[in-house]
Formats: structure tokens, sequence, C-alpha cells
């Protein structure tokens, strides 16, 4: 046995009551309980996988051992994943509800960040880039230069690949070519990778990292 295959055996076996990994994986399903970590230090307790920030919670039914791992290995293994209606999801439906869990991680962790600046600065701006948020999932070229910006200088913790901007209507693409490149690059990890190319055909840089 290799050597990931074997550091798999070795964290699931003694917690189950199969001998073998295939009939193993068949006692443990996701148990829905997650955790953000808010920076990627944990690990996976079932592959070891370094550099986690996203914990989901498995569960064996029989021995009601618990491991937390990454989402991936809960496809990887095939462990049950439900729906609402508690029936088990194929491996495409319960990838699909996993990477959901952890787009709307990733959107609890911007609203965090977002209310944690409105706190800490009285500023209108600040509040209504806030509330579009909660309404819309998404800023604007000119609500992302400052928020941006003010979360940087206030040192408050946020992942900026997490956030989502917008560029679909005209005024919004006219805001971004106006802006000052300096500007642009505060946001410039909030774009996606067809953002960035309009960003460059409308006269921006890709920042130099």
């Amino acid at each position: 046995m290799n050597t990931y295959p074997k550091r798999v055996a070795n964290n699931i076996l003694p917690l189950s009551i199969a001998g073998n990994l295939p009939e193993a994986f068949q006692e443990w399903y996701f148990t829905d309980n997650m955790e953000d970590h808010l920076i990627a230090k944990e690990d996976c307790e079932l592959c070891d996988q370094e550099k986690l920030r996203y914990h989901f919670e498995i569960e064996n039914r029989n021995t009601r051992k618990r491991l937390w791992v990454g989402s991936s290995c809960i496809v990887k293994f095939q462990v049950q994943v439900f729906d609402d209606a508690g029936k088990v999801l194929d491996k495409k439906g319960a990838e699909k509800k996993l990477n959901e869990l952890q787009r709307k991680m990733c959107y609890e962790s911007c609203i965090n960040a977002l209310k944690k600046l409105a706190q800490a600065e009285s500023n209108e701006i600040l509040s209504n880039a806030l509330n579009y948020y909660l309404k819309n999932k998404y800023l604007t070229p000119k609500f992302a230069f400052v928020v941006f910006w003010r979360l940087q200088k206030n040192n408050i913790d946020h992942s900026p690949s997490f956030f989502k901007v917008t560029l679909n209507r005209r005024k919004y693409k006219d805001d971004l070519k106006e802006m000052d490149t300096f500007k642009v690059h505060k946001f410039w990890k909030a774009l996606s990778s067809g953002q960035k190319k309009t960003a460059e055909r409308l006269g921006h840089s890709a920042p130099i990292e």
C-alpha cells in the first residue's frame, strides 16, 4: 500500500467497524456541519492534507466517531451526503451541495468583513456598500475600490477572491475604464479571469506581484 492510501487507512479504519477502505467508507456520512477557520491553517483528518481553510464534518453511523475533513475527500471517497429530504446524493449531487455550502461560507465571510468595516468607520459609503452586497451579492467597481481600500487600512481580515464585483452594466464598465489603475489594483483579486481581461482591454494592467 503506497503512502496516500496508507495514511487514509490509518486514519479511518481504527474508527470504523469494517476492516477495509471501501466497506469502511460506507459507514460514514457528512453531518452538514462546517467550519470556516478564516485562514488556511488546518489539516484534513482523513488524508492529512495541510492548509485547509474549510472543514466539513463526517461521522461514522456505527461508532459515532467524527472527523473534520476537506470537501474533496468527501467526494473522492464517496462519503454519503444527503439532500434536504434525507436522500443520498450521487457523486455529482454531493459535489454540487458541498460547493454551494462553500460558496455560502465565502459569502458570509464577505458580509462579516463588511459589517466589521461599517462598525469601524462611520461612513455612508461603507454602509451603502454593505447593504448593496446584502441585496445583490456583489459590489460595483466604485464600491469595490472604497471597500478594499478601507478593509486594508483598518487591518480587517478578509479574502479578496471571495468577493464578487459586477460589470454587467455599461455604466460599471465605464466607471472601471475611468478609474486610475492603482485603484483597480485594490480589488484586482476580486475580479474573475474574464473581468481581468475586460479591465486590460479598458487600459489597465495587472498588478505586479
